[in-house]
């Protein structure tokens, strides 16, 4: 007797998927003793119905004073919009570092490195929105090796 319906099957992929990204952020953002996660918080996770086969994720990341990320790459495209502080980012193939204040986007295309994701500030902490579309189920977050 099968009890979930497609749907809800469907929603219960999606918000294991949030979870599973926010643990894998949450894991691989900060390195260091000073530097350690303060939240990956995810906002949504949607099916793209025009897009079949890809989901729509917002996630909250959240900057302590100094807070870095390892090198790391992710799943299909990334939008970044800068919620509070200054995050320095620097993607392959797009030139060098550049930091970003609250209110500006950088986009990271499919296929590209993620070198440098860093709160700008020893003192302040920093955010940003990051809404990935990627292949639905995919791992959003791996780290370099």
């Amino acid at each position: 007797m099968k009890l979930k319906t497609p749907h809800l099957e469907s929603q219960i992929a999606i918000r294991r998927s949030m979870v599973a990204v926010a643990l894998a952020i949450a894991g691989m953002m900060f390195t260091g003793p000073a530097a350690h996660a303060e939240s990956a918080a995810p906002v949504l996770a949607e099916h793209l119905p025009n897009v079949p086969g890809k989901t729509l994720t917002a996630i909250v990341v959240k900057y302590p004073p100094g807070g870095k990320s390892p090198a790391h790459h992710h799943a299909g495209s990334v939008f970044a919009y800068v919620l509070t502080g200054h995050i320095r980012s620097q993607v392959s193939g797009a030139g060098p570092a550049r930091v970003y204040g609250a209110g500006e986007v950088f986009f990271e295309p499919p296929g590209t490195q993620h070198l440098v994701s860093e709160n700008v500030s020893a003192t302040e902490p920093a955010s940003l929105l990051a809404v990935f579309v990627a292949d639905d189920g995919t791992q959003l977050t791996t780290l370099n090796r």
